[in-house]
């Protein structure tokens, strides 16, 4: 399958999906030394984004997350990728500052976790191979 959404941050990655159905907060919501969800609550709570291209609705919380984001790519911790429905601010200004692919406008629910990703962020284009679990 092939989606395609709006370039967010340029760049090219390839990984398996996580797949959230709620909005992240990086900071207080991931640990940067890790990469592991640690929200109360959350869907991911307890996984780690490292690697994975990282599908959610949208970014929520503090503005520190940008950075939250750019202390992950430094501990090589960050995703591959980030694909969102509607990517605001704090997650956008991340993924540019972190050199980490994002796009948005993507139809998040045709995707789940365990599938490959191949992401080109600067064609806004994903292509999709479905996991082992589907």
């Amino acid at each position: 399958m092939k989606l395609h959404g709006r370039k967010i941050a340029p760049g090219r990655a390839q990984g398996p999906a996580l797949v959230s159905r709620m909005g992240i907060s990086f900071f207080g919501g991931v640990d940067p030394d890790t990469g592991v969800v640690v929200e109360r609550g959350h869907d991911l709570e307890g996984q780690s984004i490292a690697g994975k291209v990282l599908v959610f609705p949208s970014g929520k919380g503090s503005t520190v997350g940008s950075y939250t984001l750019y202390r992950l790519k430094f501990n090589g911790k960050a995703p591959a990728a980030i694909l969102n429905a509607e990517c605001e601010t704090i997650i956008a200004v991340g993924c540019i500052i972190a050199e980490i692919p994002c796009l948005d406008q993507i139809a998040c629910e045709q995707l789940h976790s365990g599938d490959l990703l191949l992401v080109d962020g600067d064609n806004g284009l994903i292509e999709t191979q479905e996991g082992p679990s589907r």
